[in-house]
This record gives structure tokens, C-alpha cells and sequence, in this order.
């Protein structure tokens, strides 16, 4: 070692803080195998931004202190999403990949597979079939369908034939998707049935499109398009044969090269592309993957949407471990039939379906009579009161209770990560409790390529969203006009700014916004306020843009509100607004259909549709009466009266 390197790693030495709020009196020591410092108990690790300012503010994971991680430690030769894949179907060539449910007299049955090794050739014909119809290397392709096989196949196609993978999707509207095709250059656009009548619409206002691959669709219903239009329609069928006629060597990315442009909503009405390469997908994923670890036994289910960076990332780390993912059948609404039958192992969420878990559960136990709800509660609070003091509970709950409520989730759940929004204390706990398998909550964001922090699998602190990626640092910014200082005590407070190689390259052709959120030294500045909490935990208090000061100079972050009354048992979703030129807030409430109607039933109130019962008196009565309830106990009083639009 030179005597510089030497003298550094000294100072460091020397000076590496333990965070000031962790409640341990061991030292940081050194381990042997690594050359890292880390410490016994603490989730985090302070240092210098730079040495000659001597400000302790940049943190990192415990894990990994003096060296931010960029591939897996295991595999170092992974650089790229196309080295993973290879790694994948070099090893687990014959295990389960990609399972959907088949039909059988217009019935769904049981899920059939298709192996690690089967989807790594349809990849290769995918990708051929690509360059046969002439769509160059660095061409950008557009996904425009929800999760399905054919969906990551084509996603790994991209990767091994270095063309740039865009998710299209219709939340954001045909508007967006043609402005998307337009901005991103678009060449080829693999759709199913449904999205490409959407396209069809404004074929003539994309003119960068040269082929239409239609997944699920029968070659001899694919409309013949005017030569004029330059277009070709085809089937995912028909590409395949004509890739395995004329298969053609992968044109390998480098780690540095785009992977996909993910775009998100834009604050102008126009989406934002956030282009991430392929070293930032292998480097947030072998950094995440030191807290959450898949195996090839593991099935994972597959429905949160591929469009966005949450269930990307997941996808990554389930090719490198070799597990088996299920695809939901497209219905939100059938997903727990779909879990049933797929029996996962592993279950990535949002707050969104976990409070509704937990509302349909609370619900039912209070409408199950005294005596079972008198069982169920001593159940619960004896196994949350074991897991809180580090012990097993009794197996007798379990057999009494809680299996039955595992097996709504097919019984084998061992992982449930959350992610997207802030989850509850009280929600996380209840899951603990009731399923018995390790809950988990990350926070991270697009431009990240996923994760920032993430919880410890054996954290029982609820809260907070575990410590900073090991590839990543973070570091709280003031934000004097909110209040938010590094200084503040008992907790540093301020805006949550990121660095590392997870970090993305900015926002395709827009380089006013990118300088907005990424500094000359390389930080990402997410927008999120946060604090460091007891043991180097980050918690997110508050977002720096979205709040508003009500007339009577109160500020408000509609975030805090929405998430506690979506945990009303009737609320599918709930949206908080005011001005400044008001004193109180308005919320667009949008109810449960089922969980009304489950009411109405029990109430013996008649009615001939869900417009008609959203109107009744009681109906409003007993939504307001509940979120009142929720709101007295968190200590949120908002709303005192109710109307339907």
C-alpha cells in the first residue's frame, strides 16, 4: 500500500464515527477477511464528505463502509443484465422459470412452466428475429403489455443484442404512450391484442415504428397496414420461427451502456425518462440483494407492474438466484385466487394491498363473534409480544389461528417486502404476526434504479426503512424553510441525497431537469426529507415539494393524512388536498366496492347498484365513522362530513 493510501485509511481509522444515536458501547473492529470496519450493532457507519471540511454526514451501510458495492461479491464477472441472464441459465438450466395459469375449458388450472434454459432460447430467437427485420444494435424497444412470460423474455433480448428496452403502460394515458414512442425513438413495440388497437389509433403520429410484434395473437388476425405506413404487424409466434431460422450471436452490452429508459409521470404533464444502464441494475441489486436473499427453491409472484423500477429490480435478482416467478393472471382482483395456487414463497408489495389485508382481517375478526375475537386477540398479543423480545411464540396460536390466515397468501410466504409509499407500524407488526414470516420495508425511487435503504431482516423495529444500500451513501441535506437541519436533535433531519454507482445518467433529452436533481458532486437529491433514526435507521417524515399551508398558516403533507385513512376498511384509495386559500382539507375518497357492499349485506340495506349505495346516508354515515376512528387513534382529525361526486 502506498503511503497516501496508507495515511487515508488511517484518518479514517481514526475517525470513522459510529452514529451518535446508537445505544451500544462496543467499538468498531476490524474484520480480518474483508479490511472493512464494521460494528457489532449498529445498521449504519458515518463519514467524512470530505476529510479537510470535518463534517461527519455521509452514511453508509455497515456492510460494506470503505467500499460501496457495484457487483456480486460472489460473481464479480457480472457486469450486465445479459452476464446475469447467461449466469442463469448456465446454472439453473432445467429449473423453473416463468409460470403461468393455463385454461382448460375456459377454466384456469394450475401453472405451467417454461425452464431457465427454455426462456434462454427464446431470448436468442426473440433478439435474432429482431435483427432479421433490420432494427439496429442501441435501437430502443417498447414493452407495451402487463406482466406475462413473453414480457422478460423480451426484456433479456435487449440485453443480449444491446438494444435499449422501454416500458410503455396505460395508466399514463395513449397521450403519454405516443409521446413516449416519439421521445425514446422507438423502433419495434411489442403489444398483445388490446394495446395495439390502442395504437393503431395514432399509428401515423409515431412514425419512428418499423415493426409491430403482437404477443397472444394469431398470425391470421394480424391487420395487413398499407405499405405507405412503413409498418409491419406480425405475431410473437411468427418472430420466434423466423429467429430460430436465422440465429444471430449476442452483441453483448458493456456495464456503461443504457439498459432501459424508465419513464415515470412528469411535474409538467409530460413523463420524464430516467435512463439507467446496466452496471446501475447490477450494482443496486448486489447491493440490496446483502439483505434480502432468493434461492432456486423460492417462487416469487409477479404483478406488480414491469414498468416500473420495484418489480424491474426483483426480476433482476430473481435470474441470479435461479427462482421460479409466477405471473398473476392480469386481475388484481383474482390475485389471491392466483396466490392460492401458486403457493409463493416470496411476496413484493405495496402498502396499498398490505393495508387492505389488514382492514379485511381486522373486519372479519370483529364480525366473527366474541368468543373468536376474544381468541384471536390473545393470540395476537402473545406472538407479538415473543417476536418483540427475540423469542419463538407458542405453535399453538399457529394452529389455532394463524395458519388459516397464512393460507389466504397459499400458506409458504417466508419473504414480504414492501415498497413504493410508507407502510405503517401497526400494519408491518400485524403482518408479522399473522403470517409469521420476515416483513421487510425498502425505500428507493427510479433514478436510483430501486433500492436506497432497506431494513435488516432480523430489525423488529418498525418505522423506518432499514439503512442505506452497500451501494450506496446517503447523506440529509438542510432544508432551512421547512426547519430541517443536520443539527436538529434528538434526530439529524433534512432532504435525502444519494451517490454511488446506482445512481442514474439523467433524464433522457432533458438536461434543465437533470441538473435539478443531480449536483455537480454527483448526489441525487430525491426530494424525500428524512431523519436518521435510533441505530443509523433512515425514516421519511416528509416530502419537500408536496405541501401546502393551509389559511390559517398550518402546513400540511398530504402524504401522512392519505396514509392513515388507507387503512379505513372501506377506503380503496384516498386522495388529500387544500390551499392556502382555505382552512380545511378535501379528500377524494374512493370506497371498496366489496367491503361496502359485505356491510350493506350485514345492515339489511337494499339497493340496486353501487351509485345508489354510495348515496345512502348510512353508507356515508358508516365510511365517515370509521375514518374518524382511524384518524382519533393516529391522531388525525380531518374530515367532518361527506359527499359523493
Amino acid at each position: 500500500m502506498d503511503s497516501k493510501a496508507e495515511r487515508r485509511l488511517k484518518a479514517i481509522q481514526g475517525h470513522l464515527l459510529l452514529n451518535s444515536i446508537i445505544e451500544s458501547t462496543s467499538q468498531l473492529q476490524t474484520n480480518e477477511t474483508s479490511g472493512e470496519f464494521v460494528h457489532g450493532q449498529g445498521y449504519s457507519v458515518v463519514l467524512p464528505e470530505k476529510l479537510q471540511t470535518g463534517k461527519w454526514n455521509v452514511y453508509r451501510s455497515a456492510r460494506s463502509p470503505l467500499k460501496l458495492v457495484s457487483r456480486f461479491p460472489d460473481h464479480p464477472e457480472i457486469g450486465t443484465l445479459h452476464d446475469n441472464f447467461v449466469h442463469a441459465v448456465e446454472t439453473f438450466q432445467d429449473h423453473k422459470y416463468l409460470g403461468t395459469r393455463i385454461r382448460v375449458d375456459g377454466t384456469v388450472g394450475e401453472y405451467k412452466w417454461m425452464t431457465y434454459g427454455e426462456a434462454g432460447t427464446a431470448r436468442t430467437s426473440v433478439g435474432s428475429g429482431l435483427l432479421y427485420h433490420g432494427i439496429p444494435k442501441g435501437a430502443s424497444i417498447g414493452l407495451y403489455f402487463i406482466n406475462r412470460p413473453e414480457w422478460i423474455i423480451v426484456d433479456h433480448a435487449c440485453s443480449a443484442y444491446s438494444f435499449i428496452s422501454v416500458p410503455l403502460y396505460d395508466t399514463l394515458g395513449p397521450d403519454a404512450s405516443k409521446f413516449i414512442v416519439n421521445h425514446a425513438v422507438i423502433q419495434a413495440i411489442f403489444c398483445v391484442p388490446q394495446t395495439l388497437n390502442t395504437m393503431l389509433t395514432f399509428l401515423s403520429e409515431i412514425p419512428s415504428v418499423r415493426l409491430i410484434v403482437v404477443v397472444g395473437g394469431l398470425d391470421e388476425h394480424m391487420p395487413s397496414l398499407p405499405s405507405s405506413t412503413g409498418v409491419e404487424v406480425i405475431s410473437y409466434s411468427k418472430l420466434l420461427r423466423q429467429g430460430r431460422s436465422n440465429l444471430q450471436a449476442f452483441c453483448p452490452p458493456q456495464p456503461e451502456d443504457v439498459a432501459t429508459i424508465c419513464y415515470t409521470s412528469g411535474t409538467t404533464g409530460t413523463p420524464k425518462g430516467a435512463v439507467l444502464t446496466h452496471g446501475n441494475f447490477i450494482a443496486n441489486v448486489a447491493g440490496s440483494s446483502n439483505a434480502v436473499r432468493f434461492f432456486p427453491s423460492d417462487v416469487y409472484i409477479s404483478y406488480l407492474p414491469l414498468a416500473h423500477i420495484y418489480e424491474r429490480a426483483n426480476q433482476v435478482l430473481v435470474a441470479y438466484s435461479g427462482t421460479a416467478v409466477g405471473f398473476y393472471q392480469g386481475d388484481n382482483l383474482k390475485l389471491m385466487d392466483d396466490m392460492a395456487a401458486l403457493r409463493p414463497t416470496i411476496f413484493c408489495s405495496v402498502p396499498r394491498l398490505y393495508n387492505r389485508i389488514y382492514a379485511g382481517i381486522t373486519n372479519a375478526v370483529k364480525t366473527s363473534g366474541g368468543l373468536r375475537e376474544r381468541l384471536f386477540n390473545a393470540a395476537y398479543n402473545s406472538k407479538k409480544q415473543a417476536i418483540l423480545n427475540g423469542k419463538k411464540s407458542s405453535p399453538m396460536w399457529d394452529r389455532l389461528v394463524f395458519n388459516k390466515i397464512k393460507e389466504k397468501l397459499g400458506g409458504r410466504v417466508r419473504y414480504m417486502v414492501s415498497g413504493a409509499s410508507p407502510l405503517s407500524s401497526d400494519v408491518m407488526d400485524f403482518l408479522r404476526v399473522c403470517f409469521g414470516c420476515v416483513v421487510l420495508e425498502g425505500y428507493g425511487m427510479t433514478e436510483t434504479s430501486c433500492v436506497i435503504s432497506s431494513m435488516d431482516e432480523g430489525d423488529m423495529v418498525s418505522g423506518h426503512v432499514g439503512s442505506p444500500n452497500p451501494a450506496c451513501e446517503i447523506k440529509l441535506v438542510d432544508v432551512p424553510e421547512m426547519n430541517y437541519t443536520f443539527e436538529d436533535k434528538p434526530y439529524p433531519r433534512g432532504e435525502i441525497c444519494v451517490r454511488g454507482p446506482i445512481i442514474f445518467r439523467g433524464y433522457f433529452k432533458d438536461e434543465v431537469q437533470t441538473r435539478e436533481v443531480l449536483d455537480e458532486d454527483g448526489w441525487l437529491h430525491t426530494g424525500d426529507i428524512g431523519l436518521w433514526f435510533t441505530g443509523g435507521r433512515l425514516k421519511i417524515i416528509d416530502r419537500k415539494k408536496n405541501i401546502f399551508k393551509l389559511a390559517q398558516g398550518e402546513y400540511i403533507a398530504p402524504e401522512k393524512v392519505e396514509n392513515v385513512y388507507a387503512k379505513c376498511k372501506f377506503v380503496l384509495q384516498v386522495f388529500v388536498y387544500g390551499d392556502s386559500l382555505n382552512s380545511s382539507l378535501v379528500a377524494v375518497v374512493c370506497v371498496d366496492p366489496e367491503v361496502l357492499k359485505a356491510w350493506a349485506t350485514s345492515e339489511g340495506i337494499k339497493y340496486e347498484d353501487l351509485g345508489q349505495l354510495c348515496n345512502d346516508p348510512r353508507a356515508r354515515a358508516a365510511v365517515l365513522a370509521d375514518m374518524d376512528a382511524i384518524g382519533r387513534d393516529a391522531q388525525v382529525t380531518c374530515f367532518n362530513e361527506m359527499n359523493f361526486l
